[in-house]
């Protein structure tokens, strides 16, 4: 770390009781984007942002509209020579339901020792201040930042980004950048330095069997005819094999096999196996040959989500029922087109359903592809400078199970790569009641984010656009 920091450094550790005050109103406002009934709150969200944009001196401040709930923005683009920046987060919430399992109200910020309960601290509310505040304080402090910044604050995460795609074809000029620095995508453990170098894709399907024209009496058809829940069970069973592994034809086509440096750095990964099923009472089960760690890391995934039909109410009522729906999501990996392998799925069950049934698509979304970081890029070099503490051990790289579509929709729209840097940890209950952020991660976020941006600063433009 340079000398040149420390001045940033120093206006950030004497503000953090600021940043945690700033931070619990940002979170009292419920951004809830899935309820139509906080259309108000996210108003005032965007509000609150903006103001503090224009008031830290960043320009251009305004809100990008592709047809849904807009994005936050403003920049900083006094660094000519050196590398633009993209620093996303985004600004809705999860809804808060249920609301009568929270200890404390989801939306007055509650302290507890080193942790902040409120929902959207972890996700994202927490990490963006981290990113925004470091940003602020290069202004503050030194009148420059390292790096050109664009900040891209979303409203629509939560929801999918069902409009992120139209909004960025409006914007694409102004959006235009050499990487993105996202507050979303936190840390993969608390001790062990990690950098998020990838994720998996995702589709999904939605698919509806039928076997007769109306639901039938069972004691005067049972044994007599099909019944729609026996088929689609049966239909949905095919899927797997006994192993576990997906069964298939053209379900693995194109998935790259993990590299030997990716296996590596799984097994290096400090990942306690048997605690990661008993803390869900689970058992192992999945593709042979990979641990349970690469199963959902570096192997494409196919599961049912949810099955129903018939009658599910109280008691007892003596049916055939003549229809049965299922939902579906597959996990895909690098290599693999989430289009042709979500309909690998829907060839699959049409080619097993039985002569007099009828299986129509209901709904089927194609996602996104696997999001990938090569090792040597310039944003995983800076964050190993980074995060690798004096004598301490080489941070491990990782992939995430779990899809980040933005990831994909940057690099297919504006040709750049993503690296995800929050601060979040992975217990901190995202999306469920009691979410919480640690105060302690603010700290360390504020520091490593300062070096991060003063690391992208040394990098020549033309190194994250490799020929």
């Amino acid at each position: 770390m340079t000398d040149s920091l420390q001045p940033v450094l120093n206006h950030l550790a004497s503000r953090q009781p600021q940043i945690e005050a700033w931070l619990k109103t940002f979170l009292r406002i419920p951004s809830v984007s899935a309820d139509p009934a906080y259309a108000s709150s996210m108003d005032e969200a965007r509000r609150f942002l903006c103001e503090r944009l224009r008031a830290e001196g960043l320009q251009q401040v305004q809100l990008l509209d592709g047809g849904g709930e807009p994005a936050v923005y403003g920049e900083w683009m006094g660094a000519p020579g050196r590398p633009t920046l993209l620093i996303y987060g985004h600004y809705d919430v999860q809804p808060a339901d249920p609301i009568e399992l929270w200890h404390t109200p989801p939306f007055e910020p509650t302290q507890d020792g080193d942790r902040l309960y409120a929902r959207g601290t972890s996700d994202v509310k927490g990490s963006t201040t981290i990113a925004l505040e470091v940003v602020f304080a290069y202004l503050a402090t030194l009148r420059a930042c390292p790096v050109n910044i664009k900040v891209f604050i979303e409203g629509e995460e939560e929801t999918g980004s069902p409009t992120l795609r139209p909004l960025i074809q409006r914007y694409q000029d102004l959006l235009a950048a050499d990487a993105v620095l996202s507050a979303d995508g936190g840390r993969a453990s608390a001790t062990t330095p990690t950098i998020n170098t990838g994720a998996r894709g995702n589709a999904a399907l939605e698919v509806k069997l039928r076997t007769a024209s109306k639901d039938l009496h069972s004691g005067r058809y049972g044994g007599g005819v099909r019944n729609a829940l026996h088929e689609m069970a049966t239909l949905l069973a095919s899927l797997h094999a006994e192993d576990g592994s997906v069964a298939v034809p053209g379900f693995h086509n194109g998935a790259e096999i993990p590299t030997p440096r990716q296996r590596q750095d799984t097994a290096a990964f400090p990942y306690d196996e048997a605690a990661f099923f008993t803390d869900v009472a689970g058992t192992s089960h999945g593709e042979p040959g990979y641990s349970p760690r690469e199963r959902i890391t570096l192997r494409p995934a196919l599961d049912v989500n949810g099955m129903w039909g018939g009658y599910t109410g109280v008691g007892v009522k003596t049916i055939i029922p003549c229809e049965a729906q299922a939902k579906l999501t597959v996990r895909i990996v690098e290599g693999q087109d989430p289009e042709q392998v979500i309909q690998s799925v829907l060839t699959h069950l049409q080619s097993r359903c039985p002569a007099g049934c009828t299986l129509d698509v209901v709904a089927s979304n194609s996602g996104s592809p696997a999001a990938t970081l090569a090792p040597d890029h310039p944003l995983v070099t800076a964050a190993e400078t980074v995060l690798q503490a004096p004598g301490g051990p080489k941070p491990i790289h990782v992939r995430l199970g779990a899809s980040v579509p933005i990831t994909s929709v940057f690099k297919d729209m504006l040709g750049i790569d993503t690296l995800m840097f929050g601060f979040n940890l992975p217990d901190e209950d995202v999306h469920a009641p009691n979410e919480f952020f640690r105060l302690s991660s603010i700290t360390q976020g504020l520091r490593a984010w300062t070096q991060m941006l003063d690391a992208l600063g040394h990098c020549e433009p033309t190194a994250f656009h490799p020929r």
